[in-house]
């Protein structure tokens, strides 16, 4: 079955994780998408390798659905493929600095004077507006500057979450944008560009805090893994490992009170309402804590989810690969990769579409895979190719 976006081709020269997982959302809904690297490889290729090629994890993960080229943009043979690919397709992302967009010539001005039609996607830090507007950065500078990571650990050690949240929330933001920019397109005829911004991504994800903030002046510090807002919400150690379970909203409170079987807790003040119940979420973690003194994991759960009480295993990776429901669900393809000695488990679908579902078509591609078949079809001879070989353009 075509997906949504079958006819859409996409040129990726995106890097890492806020381009390139953009790129792969578009090519599971079905479009053609070309990840453009380096004649050496892109950086990111390589970030923790698995496979005897060298190819790492995360390339793995955002390289799928997508034909593999390289070419180096600034030779002169470089920028005229660059001009014939950017002629017959429909979205460039990149994530790149700005300065190195136009050196490239893959800037939106330079696009549009070759195709009108197209639409650019970037990426950065901090946007293309603003004092800091030229810095560089990654996800986690996104996750100090916004107030997440002062928010997050013990209370003296500012701690940042290793899952790169903020990169893939631009990402993510940039796909919405690229399909709106599509459906405008259909009836404008025109093109645009779409602009994310790793900064930008993480204020809006931390955005209720800072709105606390602007509105109460409270001057939060954190709290470890006790929610704010709700209690108990907290990590709790059972006989042979971790849950985590949570309360937020007076039904789920009443339900945990008698679970614990301290109906009184309903009636005391300090436990009034969530604020409350935040406020004094420390005391609440210790009646939880002494409850799963005596109980493992399973017992635990099993109890909580019984009075419907959300709650959850906190796995190790091994953990959450061997999950049943994981499994049973089928949440992992496993995808052949040449080098790899067993199939590399990749997400099957971010999103669940009943009758356009997204699918995994085709695996990551080695480096240059598919450079001579795309110059191919752009209409050039093997003795063209062969040039660009022997120029170092490809």
């Amino acid at each position: 079955m075509p997906g949504v976006l079958e006819g859409i081709r996409v040129l990726d020269f995106g890097r890492y994780i806020a381009g390139p997982f953009c790129g792969t959302m578009l090519g599971d809904l079905g479009a053609e998408v070309i990840r453009i690297e380096k004649r050496e490889g892109s950086e990111d290729r390589w970030v923790t390798p698995v496979a005897e090629g060298g190819e790492g994890a995360m390339f793995l993960q955002m390289g799928r659905n997508k034909l593999g080229m390289t070419l180096d943009p600034m030779k002169p043979g470089g920028r005229e493929i660059v001009h014939k690919l950017v002629a017959v397709s429909d979205v460039v992302i990149a994530n790149l600095p700005y300065a190195d967009l136009k050196r490239m010539g893959i800037d939106y001005e330079s696009l549009s004077a070759i195709n009108p039609r197209i639409i650019l996607a970037t990426n950065s830090t901090f946007g293309s507006e603003g004092p800091y507007a030229k810095r560089v950065g990654f996800d986690t500078i996104g996750q100090a500057m916004s107030g997440a990571m002062y928010l997050t650990g013990d209370g003296k050690v500012p701690t940042r979450m290793n899952a790169p949240y903020v990169d893939f929330g631009s990402a993510l933001f940039a796909t919405v944008g690229v399909l709106a920019a599509l459906m405008e397109r259909a009836s404008s005829g025109k093109g645009q560009k779409v602009e994310t911004a790793l900064l930008r991504t993480a204020i809006n994800i931390a955005n209720g805090h800072l709105i606390e903030q602007a509105m109460l002046d409270l001057n939060r510090v954190a709290t470890l893994n006790r929610g704010f807002t709700a209690g108990p919400s907290d990590t709790f150690k059972c006989k042979d490992g971790w849950i985590y379970a949570m309360t937020i909203g007076q039904p789920l409170f009443v339900r945990w009170c008698r679970l614990m079987g301290n109906e009184a807790l309903e009636e005391d003040p300090r436990f009034k309402d969530d604020l409350a119940r935040g406020d004094n979420g420390e005391a609440l973690s210790a009646i939880m804590q002494k409850w799963c003194d005596g109980r493992t994991v399973k017992e635990a759960l099993a109890e909580l989810e019984a009075n419907r009480i959300p709650a959850g295993p906190i796995y190790t990776p091994q953990q959450a690969l061997e999950d049943p429901h994981v499994q049973a669900a089928d949440f992992l393809h496993g995808m052949d990769y040449p080098g790899a000695k067993k199939p590399i488990p990749v997400l099957q679908e971010p999103v669940k579409l009943s009758r356009t579902p997204l699918t995994i078509r085709r695996r990551a591609p080695q480096l240059g895979e598919h450079t001579d078949e795309i110059l191919q079809e752009l209409g050039y001879d093997p003795a063209a190719i062969e040039k660009f070989h022997d120029e170092g353009v490809i």
